[in-house]
């Protein structure tokens, strides 16, 4: 076997390359991050979360409920768990409202629930 292969010779040189390759380009951004993007980015993650948020509420008040009696969920109650879990530190009342509707026909909340989401 001899020391020095020309093929591992070539391999190591190649790997050399691409670490040098690599610290020249290093941070180098390929495409610059869009305001709109990133803007369009933060308004899915607050609707998903608000949703998500109705959920929980939903939940909550189905839990506190008595047996036989309708779960009460109300506009502050999403608020409220939006603020807890996701720091949001105002959430306007239509905005909170508009989640609640959509997911209280979503989870066919008609049945066992109430809301003031539709005032």
């Amino acid at each position: 076997m001899r020391p020095h292969a020309p093929g591992g010779l070539l391999f190591v040189a190649l790997g050399l390359i691409l670490v040098a390759a690599g610290y020249v380009w290093r941070g180098r951004v390929l495409r610059p991050l869009s305001a709109k993007r990133a803007q369009a980015a933060v308004i899915r993650d607050r609707s998903r979360n608000l949703l998500r948020s109705a959920d929980m509420a939903i939940a909550g008040a189905r839990r506190r409920a008595a047996h036989g009696k309708p779960a009460i969920v109300t506009v502050g109650d999403v608020t409220e768990v939006a603020r807890q879990h996701y720091g949001y530190r105002f959430v306007e009342r239509e905005e909170a409202a508009a989640a609640l509707r959509q997911r209280y026909k979503a989870a066919d909340c008609r049945a066992d629930c109430m809301t003031d989401a539709f005032n």
